[in-house]
């Protein structure tokens, strides 16, 4: 019931803001200090990511700092794909782990791809990024 003198009603508690929800996941402070470290300036691009994957992997010796950039690597590879390829949207899991969504109902796990870039190197985020720019 819409009664305008009793003001809106508020919004439904369940609803996401995909805007803000894809700004906090953006961030990925770890990986974007870690590369301006290094030099390399994440603009959200394919090409950053390539920038990436040239990186030294000192980050491998540090057991504490690992899972943590895999993280922000997994994130900022998803935060490129939502940005460049069309229909590419964030979404989660019921478990609530952020996945990419395609227009075609594919889903990449992209934060499973930062671990095992940050862990091995393979595959490279720029290869994970043409893989899901092909779909």
């Amino acid at each position: 019931m819409n009664i305008p003198f009793l003001g809106k009603r508020h919004a439904d508690p369940g609803t996401r803001d995909p805007e803000g929800i894809a700004g906090l996941l953006a961030e990925c402070e770890l990986l974007r200090s870690q590369a301006s470290r290094e030099g390399v300036g994440l603009d959200d691009s394919p090409a950053s990511l390539e920038r990436l994957d040239q990186l030294v992997p000192r980050w491998r010796d540090d057991e504490e700092i690992l899972p943590w950039l895999g993280n922000d690597a997994g994130l900022y590879l998803g935060t490129v794909i939502v940005r460049t390829v069309p229909g590419a949207a964030w979404g989660f899991r019921a478990d609530g782990q952020p996945v990419v969504r395609l227009d075609s109902g594919r889903e990449f796990d992209v934060v499973a791809s930062g671990h095992e870039w940050a862990a091995s190197g393979a595959p490279e985020l720029s290869q994970s990024y043409a893989e899901v720019a092909e779909a």
